[in-house]
């Protein structure tokens, strides 16, 4: 199936999405208020990879990966035009997140990962793993 808008209108659509403050990482923000947890920053600049939440203190760093940029695989579905381009920009993203990982890994930092899709099916857990993640690196106060 060929692609139903121009060029133009495509690229208009795509550089329309958000690469911050999406629903998911939203949502996953307010699941964590609501538990009484706080003290975050988020999209750090400072931190390798900026990530979404980041808990400095405890060096822990949340990221919420959108199924269609970084190729999740239950909910990717391959576009059918330009099918090079996007091979070479999900892998190169997956290569990245790789490494960003091992960076932060190597830094003393907790690294989770929730595809979009988790945040919006199921937000307890992953805030439930947050608050574990927390508790492992030292956190204990509540709020």
């Amino acid at each position: 199936m060929t692609d139903v808008h121009s060029p133009d209108q495509r690229r208009r659509n795509m550089q329309a999405v958000r690469n911050k403050d999406t629903k998911q990482e939203q949502q996953l923000r307010m699941g964590l208020r609501e538990r009484g947890i706080r003290g975050y920053r988020k999209n750090a600049p400072c931190i390798t990879g900026r990530p979404d939440v980041a808990f400095t203190r405890w060096r822990v760093a949340v990221f919420v990966d959108g199924c269609f940029w970084h190729g999740c695989p239950d909910c990717y579905k391959a576009p059918s035009s330009n099918t090079a381009f996007w091979q070479s920009k999900l892998s190169a993203n997956r290569i990245r997140d790789n490494e960003v990982d091992r960076l932060l890994r190597e830094a003393g930092w907790t690294v989770l990962r929730f595809w979009e899709h988790e945040v919006k099916a199921d937000i307890d857990t992953c805030v439930d793993l947050v608050e574990k993640a927390l508790r492992r690196a030292g956190r204990h106060d509540p709020a």
